[in-house]
């Protein structure tokens, strides 16, 4: 992504967050997370075996790893096709965003997250990941099916972490 051009604000993103010498187009898709800046980040990065149901997946995880460096998980999900398998390595760069590395029987992939505060107080999520099909039962959607899918996903986030912090905020009152 050298010289390439960014959108408005992306240039001063550190580099960590460039997917450069990855091949294959990049995907995009923002969320607005209804929460401060701080919560937001500690909840999107508090992966547990719950995330499949707030997302509306069908897929199974096992954390394997959390500290405050990093994360470790696998998900697994039966298909017509036999099952997905995938390991992450997610590394956290609080207090802004974080990076995931993943490899499956069937992809591999590269992403960073990015969260922005808004002046009102919310915070816009900018995630951007790119991704290598391995072996011939891979999926391979068109780049609009994989950005449709994965913002539809992070609505559905973006809504449980909305509750989760209007609850946090009666539970200390």
């Amino acid at each position: 992504m050298e010289g390439a051009a960014l959108e408005p604000g992306m240039s001063d993103l550190p580099r960590w967050t460039r997917l450069d010498g990855w091949p294959g187009p990049e995907y995009h898709v923002q969320a607005i997370l209804r929460a401060p800046l701080a919560w937001a980040y500690r909840w999107c990065t508090d992966y547990s075996p719950e995330d499949p149901a707030l997302e509306g997946g069908a897929f199974r995880r096992k954390v394997l790893q959390k500290s405050a460096r990093r994360a470790v998980f696998e998900d697994l999900e039966e298909t017509p096709t036999g099952w997905n398998w995938s390991r992450s390595v997610v590394t956290f760069h609080p207090p802004h965003g974080w990076a995931l590395l993943e490899r499956g029987n069937r992809v591999e992939a590269a992403a960073s997250y990015w969260l922005t505060e808004l002046e009102d107080g919310s915070v816009r999520l900018d995630l951007r990941w790119r991704r290598r099909p391995i072996g011939p039962d891979a999926w391979r959607a068109s780049k609009a099916e994989r950005e449709r899918t994965s913002t539809a996903a992070w609505r559905r986030l973006a809504a449980a972490l909305a509750r989760d912090y209007r609850r946090s905020r009666t539970e200390t009152r």
